[in-house]
């Protein structure tokens, strides 16, 4: 599927916590077909362009939504801020990345993100349910407080409903209240890597996507690693564009 570039229409635009928010863009459904797992990229200026992974699956309507970090101190951030609030139209390029949905593979499905990392399992997640319902799915999401969690109840309400999907919360600082009940929701305190270290996992068994930032990504990648992870069955945007040196 070659990348495209073509206008779409902001249509929504909401705060999923303080910090980061999410946005809903329509344009023609040929045009914003993806498949899960790809990327975005918007165009801030002539010389700008900034990569933003797809939260939804294709649903051939259109639609796309993504979520987006707001860091006030980083440039870039605050006017896609402010574009978001004046325009009506923008311009994007997709689809990105390589690190998308083996949807002929029947393997159990691990998947790891951080932050808005969240953004490409949601897409993920989403596709499974529609073309693959019986798939099992281990979701782990890491944030340093719960409140970074920003669609927990959302998580939550996969493994609440489908038998197949399990929901890890990881945050690193103590819960400040009760994370949603169910016997396929726990919570884990501390870093990812670290967490992953001591979970009874098999990712040997699975096919293992990891969305978050390099170093993240790397940390869980070693971790995985001595638990038999097969190498050729773990997948992240991360190995195209900050490939580990040898």
């Amino acid at each position: 599927m070659s990348a495209r570039t073509l206008t779409c229409q902001v249509t929504e635009v909401e705060n999923l916590n303080p910090d980061v928010f999410g946005v809903t863009l329509t344009g023609r459904a040929e045009a914003m077909q993806h498949a899960p797992g790809q990327y975005l990229e918007l165009k801030l200026d002539d010389t700008t362009w900034v990569p933003f992974s797809i939260a939804s699956a294709d649903r051939s309507d259109g639609v796309i939504e993504l979520h987006i970090q707001h860091w006030p101190e980083r440039d870039n951030s605050a006017r896609l801020r402010e574009l978001l609030q004046v325009a009506n139209q923008l311009t994007l390029r997709l689809p990105g990345g390589e690190c998308v949905l083996d949807s002929e593979s029947e393997r159990p499905l691990l998947l790891i993100a951080a932050g808005t990392g969240f953004s490409q399992m949601k897409a993920i997640v989403e596709a499974v349910l529609a073309r693959q319902p019986t798939r099992s799915v281990d979701l782990w999401w890491a944030a340093r407080e719960h409140r970074d969690l920003y669609l927990e109840q959302l998580a939550s309400q996969w493994a609440q409903t489908h038998d197949n999907i399990c929901f890890h919360a990881v945050t690193e600082s103590p819960l400040e209240e009760r994370l949603a009940e169910g016997e396929r929701i726990t919570h884990h305190l501390g870093r990812i890597d670290q967490v992953l270290k001591t979970a009874d996992i098999t990712p040997d068994a699975h096919d293992v996507y990891i969305s978050g930032s390099p170093n993240m990504v790397y940390a869980c990648l070693d971790v995985l690693d001595t638990k038999g992870m097969k190498l050729e069955r773990v997948f992240s945007d991360v190995f195209a564009y900050a490939p580990r040196s040898t």
